[in-house]
């Protein structure tokens, strides 16, 4: 049986891990816009989120009074999830996000912090597409939360992007424009020993996005340099981009 990204990446080596690797991004200055934001988007209909993992989203949204649903392919991730106070209550799915169907018809469908790369190819890209405008009652939107590939930022010939280097970690991203792929290598070193997290992925440009979105019967509502609403422009480094279903 083919093995989804969840297993491949998200295991119980990096679930242990995760949260304190990526700890700005559970900050309420991070958390906060974007629950405010699907909220809003949400209305008074369900949301389901594609990728769920350990909860970031998921629980303060639905303490907001949001019902929340949500699939993902690791379990590592989904039982940090529910092991934290109200996980329980939200219904994951453990499966592929691009084709597993939940039951019922949602208001909103989102897939946040660049989680659509973890599907290496165009064609599980497309098809998450089709998947969430399958979900969504009519009117319905579909919010992607991604950042824009920084080839702009290598010369010609250059394949390396450095993220982030501090005394304890070094992340940087390795491009292969030819087949769009993009390994993620993230490196961590304490006194017993140096870690390694490398993850793979497919990058897309938010035009190609759009394509996708049109093929899924979606059409563009908006799209945002960042949550808290504020224009989208050349030099924006990520979009929210929001989706309709007609």
């Amino acid at each position: 049986m083919e093995e989804h990204y969840g297993a491949r990446f998200f295991g119980e080596r990096e679930a242990a891990v995760y949260e304190d690797h990526l700890a700005d991004m559970f900050d309420a200055a991070v958390v906060t816009p974007i629950v405010e934001t699907l909220a809003d988007l949400a209305g008074q209909g369900r949301a389901l989120e594609f990728g769920i993992g350990t909860g970031r989203i998921a629980l303060p949204l639905a303490k907001r009074g949001v019902r929340v649903q949500g699939i993902d392919a690791s379990e590592a991730m989904v039982a940090r999830l529910r092991a934290k106070p109200g996980g329980k209550e939200i219904d994951v799915t453990i499966g592929d996000f691009s084709t597993s169907r939940v039951e019922g018809q949602f208001s909103l469908v989102y897939l946040v912090f660049n989680t659509i790369f973890n599907l290496i190819t165009q064609d599980e890209q497309v098809a998450c597409f089709q998947n969430a405008a399958g979900h969504l009652d009519a009117g319905g939107r579909f919010v992607v939360e991604l950042t824009v590939p920084e080839l702009q930022l290598l010369p010609p010939g250059q394949t390396i992007n450095v993220i982030g280097v501090d005394a304890r970690a070094m992340s940087f991203d390795v491009y292969d424009v030819v087949t769009q792929r993009l390994t993620s290598h993230h490196f961590v070193m304490s006194e017993e020993r140096f870690s390694s997290y490398p993850v793979e992925g497919r990058y897309a440009w938010p035009s190609e996005l759009d394509l996708m979105a049109r093929l899924a019967g979606l059409r563009l509502r908006d799209r945002w340099g960042g949550w808290q609403r504020e224009p989208f422009t050349s030099l924006s480094r990520s979009h929210v981009s929001v989706y309709e279903k007609p």
